[in-house]
């Protein structure tokens, strides 16, 4: 990747001297909203300055209102692992990490994780237990049950709060119909069922009626999850508050949708049926289908904006768009179940 392509704050952060603590081989991991730098014991996550209308980190304040936010909200469930606001100031002509000067970009320091217990390697390599997800369940049924749901989360519920991101998903991807991720007749049939599915708003109404919609995670899949001990569900959604209120069937579906798509049906299934029997919740069983077809979606929408950030690199691009034909597949196949 060219330099030329990233802030000059990212550049000066892949130097090992950047750091006041010992940094060998600092890394640099990009999402489409994040800079991420592996340094040493620590991870330091900086939000990029982009507007997509659902997420606006566009201005510095904002970027320090969210990483206070991301700090707040993650310790919930990681409490010794989001460790502190970081700010990258200006040194002269240089930079300084939580230095005296004049803040450039605000970020959040995190404790490094193990990278080989990382969910997505452990199943890579075939290890995946229903130990792992007994763990997995173990802390997220606490964490829903004491996880805020008063009247205005309720909300967030309803048909119409839901199709307002189920419908945003449709129009942010039209444009990359017949583009090589998504066929016209894979979208159309994707978009008739959901509709279908979002016109039965009593289906919604008795999830709000039994308490079912929380403040909840958000982004739940297993690149978020650290299999060690303790077990980490980090990274949940900070930026916008209708991804995160939401039905907890909405949120499980987002796992169980990533363990079908990468090859663990049945510990997908093991998952949602534990989980449902040891949350008392059997009725999250009729709305899984099109929740997962939902979040299988989101995770396409994700790489198609990915692999059109001007910052990454062709092999990048290359492999998003891949991974959004994948998910778009799984999203055709939970629409016609």
């Amino acid at each position: 990747m060219s330099d030329v392509t990233l802030p000059p704050y990212i550049q000066y952060l892949q130097q090992e001297s950047s750091y006041p603590h010992a940094s060998a081989d600092v890394s640099l991991l990009q999402t489409h909203i994040s800079f991420v730098l592996l340094a040493g014991r620590y991870v330091y996550k900086w939000k990029k300055p982009v507007d997509f209308g659902f997420l606006n980190f566009s201005t510095l304040e904002k970027r320090k209102y969210y990483c206070e936010q991301e700090l707040q909200l993650n310790r919930r469930l990681c409490p010794d692992l989001y460790e502190e606001l970081v700010t990258i100031n200006k040194d002269g002509d240089s930079f300084c990490l939580n230095g005296s000067g004049e803040v450039v970009e605000y970020g959040i320091r995190m404790a490094r994780m193990d990278e080989e217990q990382m969910m997505g390697r452990v199943m890579a390599r075939g290890e995946l237990t229903k130990a792992h997800i007994d763990t997995i369940i173990d802390q997220l049924v606490p964490f829903y049950e004491a996880a805020a749901g008063n009247d205005g989360i309720k909300e967030f519920g309803k048909a119409t709060s839901v199709a307002v991101n189920v419908l945003e998903n449709f129009e942010q991807t039209e444009n990359f119909v017949d583009q090589g991720a998504v066929s016209r007749t894979q979208f159309d049939a994707i978009v008739s069922y959901a509709k279908e599915f979002l016109s039965y708003e009593d289906r919604f109404q008795a999830r709000i009626d039994a308490g079912k919609i929380r403040d909840c995670h958000g982004d739940m899949h297993s690149a978020n999850i650290c299999l060690s001990q303790p077990t980490y569900i980090f990274d949940c959604i900070e930026f916008n508050e209708r991804f995160r209120y939401t039905d907890v069937a909405a949120d499980v579906a987002f796992l169980a949708m990533d363990l079908d798509f990468h090859g663990e049906p049945g510990l997908s299934n093991y998952f949602i049926e534990q989980f449902a029997a040891k949350s008392a919740d059997p009725e999250l069983m009729g709305m899984l289908n099109f929740y997962k077809c939902y979040r299988t979606y989101v995770r396409a929408k994700v790489a198609l904006f990915t692999a059109n950030d001007p910052a990454v690199d062709e092999k990048t691009t290359a492999a998003c768009i891949e991974l959004a034909r994948k998910h778009f597949l799984l999203a055709e196949q939970y629409a016609a179940a």
